[in-house]
């Protein structure tokens, strides 16, 4: 056993149990009942699994078997309690974890800077460190996606809870449990844009200044020689206020509203500090700097009405001067603490988090084609023309006088950028992200726009970003690019940014598309021919992930996907997206949010200097992957085009429930209207599937590929390919973890269904020929065997989860059969399927 899992079992498994027994003795109605009942209903459902009953069957024989009620009133009751003790036992758990994160994580090991350090020395590459930090970094954004089921009230007690374990404050773990016990887990009405930003924010501004502060600190004084110079090796990005892409309650007043929230919050960090930095350091010629300086953040955070008149020159100008004078005159005393806060103030500036901006590009297209209508700034044809003449109209436009009925909200939205640059730096707003972009012309509709809307092209302080995520636009990702990187205005404009180009892929949907393997796959082969023809173009491309918390939205363990990555792919930058419940279960503490931000920066620094790899594959290798992707896309095409799939996932699963549960402000499709898997956004699709505990796009087409090949004589080169190639086993490894979390004796009771029997038994089969294959490639006898510590946590978890997966499934099952005959009795089971949503997803981490 590991000294990590032996620690783990200690502080997660132990006090677990320990501080469980705590709930039972909460002064609440009948909560010493409902926690011994909940202990023989969760044996009671093992068993029933096991003796292969449906969740309805073992519900009913409990209520028969351990308890007097009769009645169904009663019956509810019960349920409503199991649901709401299950979920503070999740909170507790969460809580656990994070207290234990130092203790369950070598913070000095593998994948760390420290280890980084000792690899530096060991190689003598301190020159080939200083040559990659001149432009390395690693972006992170934040995003509001809707995968966290934990309203803002809970985090912060999740957040106090495991200060008070981490101290085994008995007294104090106990007092938040009773707040637990009042506090609800559900949000009356859904939240604003700018709600969503604000509970970001919290994170920023107690978690990710201090650590990423700790890093540079660290980095700098480890590497003085290496680290120097403006760039801020580490950078924050925000969506919330920024991110229309299918949410109509984003305008121009939410962006600049986040926007001024973001520097007032960041003027609080510095001003807290400054408030410190004073109780030290009160010499003389210091002390009056610092009392400036105070009062200036003071004046610029406080006073109602003030000008906002401060910038970051002036804030780094003051910190110089008191560190030269420290050093002149005071033996450099508390020379760190001034060094420490510079840092940070050369990183997040007066700005934060560089908030961006995202729309669709159909939204831009049914703009141009009512300007076209309304207006003659463009040709009355040009929806006729080829995308070289539309490009050619687009890039010679001059401003236009914006008629109050075209599309106000969207040119506000442009001129609120403008008005960000100003307050809070150009970096507070300078990418406008193009999502489902399927050509050039898609790029430059949006540069038409800014030219419109009165930007001129020498002063456009603006990275337009590509968003490439169906298989068929990332297939066409290049050509796009190429027809763009001709384009003589467009060249023009890269240079004014430094011929640096940004391109976002994306992983949600390109699953949702294409199957897991050849999403990824395909994402892959997409970031290599763009690093191909950006080379060719003599243009430095920067490759922006959009990853979800699961594999099968890109999460899993990012970090080793930047490590396999040969020097045929761009990395001089990682950019990927940190989205809802994963900014709380990763970067949720100081301690996780360092070691993981460690871990994506040792994986990209290190791949830079360490890898001998050309590339990451040899071409008969390539080949390989190419053969099981498209073995794999081929057998998930033929599920995603039978007529019942998604009607099966809608009959089976809480997918119709998820508009109602509150947990984000933009619907669950991008339009109304008959459900498709086009306007399904992945965020419920792929949650759906979790909740089922089937989690299909995590690994379907996996297996079949991999017996399609085997008897082609295949095996033993995948094998080879599995112990040559870290990015296989990463794509292996992910998919194990999809596979762990997934429970079919819950649905067992649809096999035999006249109409759904068919793809439950397709799925299984699927289920059971991966994990047949995937264990024969690791030579291992369990699933995740070699990272026991996950897979501990992932199997307490589902005991947690299992009383809510079996009555969620009552529910829906109930749902089925009463149908509309009652409705009073309808809500009250739709009611118990949403509940148990929130604790089901919570449970599982990053399943959604």
């Amino acid at each position: 056993m590991s000294s990590n899992l032996a620690e783990f079992k200690n502080l997660v498994g132990t006090k677990f149990e320990m501080y469980n027994s705590l709930f039972t003795s909460l002064p609440f109605h009948r909560v010493e009942k409902t926690g011994i009942l909940l202990s023989l209903f969760l044996l009671h459902c093992e068993d029933g699994f096991k003796n292969e009953q449906s969740p309805a069957d073992i519900i009913e024989s409990f209520f028969r078997q351990y308890t007097s009620y009769r009645e169904e009133k009663d019956q509810i009751d019960l349920l409503f309690r199991f649901i709401q003790y299950s979920e503070r036992q999740v909170v507790l758990f969460d809580a656990l974890e994070d207290a234990a994160f130092g203790a369950t994580h070598d913070m000095n090991g593998s994948g760390t800077l420290k280890q980084l350090q000792t690899e530096v020395i060991q190689n003598n590459a301190e020159q080939q460190l200083a040559e990659k930090l001149k432009d390395f970094s690693v972006r992170m954004v934040l995003t509001a996606h809707p995968n966290q089921f934990y309203p803002s009230a809970v985090l912060g007690i999740i957040h106090d809870l495991g200060k008070a374990l981490q101290k085994d404050d008995t007294v104090l773990v106990n007092t938040y449990l009773q707040q637990l016990g009042k506090t609800p887990f559900f949000n009356k009405k859904k939240p604003t844009p700018y709600d969503e930003a604000v509970n970001l924010i919290w994170f920023l501004e107690n978690v990710f200044y201090h650590s990423a502060g700790n890093i540079l600190s660290f980095l700098h004084s480890t590497f003085p020689d290496a680290v120097k110079g403006q760039n801020q090796l580490i950078r924050m990005g925000f969506w919330p206020g920024g991110d229309r892409d299918g949410n109509p309650y984003v305008k121009a007043d939410t962006t600049l509203k986040v926007a001024e929230a973001l520097r007032g919050s960041i003027i609080k960090c510095y001003y807290r500090e400054v408030r410190l930095l004073k109780g030290r350091l009160t010499f003389q010629g210091v002390d009056t700097l610092l009392a400036t300086l105070e009062e200036r953040l003071y004046n610029n955070l406080f006073i109602p009405g003030y000008k906002a008149d401060l910038s970051k020159d002036e804030i780094v100008n003051t910190l110089i001067e008191i560190r030269d004078i420290l050093i002149a005159k005071h033996n450099s005393l508390f020379l760190s603490k001034v060094n420490n806060l510079l840092n940070k103030v050369n990183l997040f500036g007066l700005f934060f988090a560089s908030l961006d901006v995202r729309q669709d590009s159909s939204s831009h297209t049914e703009l141009i084609d009512l300007i076209v209508e309304k207006t003659s700034v463009l040709p009355k044809n040009y929806k006729s023309l080829a995308p070289e003449a539309k490009i050619k109209a687009l890039q010679n436009i001059n401003s236009l006088v914006v008629d109050t009925d075209i599309a106000k909200d969207a040119f506000e939205t442009l001129e609120a950028i403008k008005t960000v640059q100003t307050f809070n730096g150009v970096e507070g707003c300078h990418r406008y992200i193009i999502s489902h972009t399927t050509s050039a012309v898609d790029v430059m509709e949006v540069y038409g726009l800014f030219l419109m809307s009165g930007w001129k092209k020498e002063h456009l302080s603006i990275d337009f970003v590509p968003l490439f995520e169906t298989i068929g636009d990332l297939r066409n990702a290049a050509k796009a690019m190429t027809l763009l990187y001709q384009n003589e205005a467009y060249q023009q404009h890269l240079k004014r940014r430094n011929r640096t180009q940004t391109i976002m892929l994306g992983f949600s949907d390109g699953t949702k598309d294409g199957g897991y393997l050849m999403a990824n796959w395909s994402i892959y082969k997409a970031k290599e021919e763009l690093t191909r023809i950006s080379r060719e173009y003599d243009v430095e491309v920067v490759f922006f992930d959009g990853r979800g918390g699961p594999p099968a939205r890109g999460g899993g363990k990012t970090h080793q996907f930047y490590a396999s990555m040969g020097q045929n792919i761009a990395n001089k930058e990682i950019q990927l997206t940190i989205q809802g419940q994963t900014i709380s279960s990763n970067f949720g503490t100081r301690e996780s949010a360092r070691y993981n931000m460690e871990q994506l920066m040792h994986s990209g620094i290190s791949n830079g200097l360490f890898s001998s790899r050309t590339t990451t594959m040899s071409s008969s290798e390539e080949e390989l992957l190419q053969k099981l992707s498209d073995e794999s896309y081929e057998a998930f095409m033929v599920l995603k085009d039978d007529p019942d799939f998604l009607e099966y996932l809608n009959f089976a699963s809480p997918l119709r429930y998820y508009a109602e549960a509150n947990i984000g402000s933009r619907p669950s499709k991008r339009k109304a209207g008959k459900l498709n898997l086009n306007d399904l956004r992945a965020v419920p699709y792929v949650g759906a599937w979790s909740q089922l505990k089937q989690n299909i796009p995590g690994y379907y087409g996996v297996g079949i590929a991999f017996e399609k090949l085997e008897k082609e004589g295949k095996w033993q080169q995948i094998q080879e390919l599995y112990q040559n190639s870290l990015y296989f086993r990463t794509l292996i490894g992910n998919c194990e973890m999809a596979m762990s979390k997934c429970f079919f004796p819950l649905t067992a009771y649809l096999s035999n269904h006249p109409k759904y029997g068919v793809l439950w038994n397709m799925f299984h089969d699927e289920f059971e020929r991966t994990k047949k294959y995937t264990l024969l490639l690791t030579g291992k006898s369990e699933l995740m065997a070699e990272r026991e510590t996950d897979q501990l946590s992932i199997q307490m978890r589902q005991r947690i989860e299992l009383p809510l997966i079996t009555i969620q499934q009552y529910a829906l099952t109930m749902i089925r059969e009463k149908g509309k005959a009652d409705s009073a009795d309808m809500k009250i089971f739709e009611k118990l399927v949403m509940r148990c949503s929130f604790g089901i997803i919570n449970a599982e981490r990053n399943s959604a």
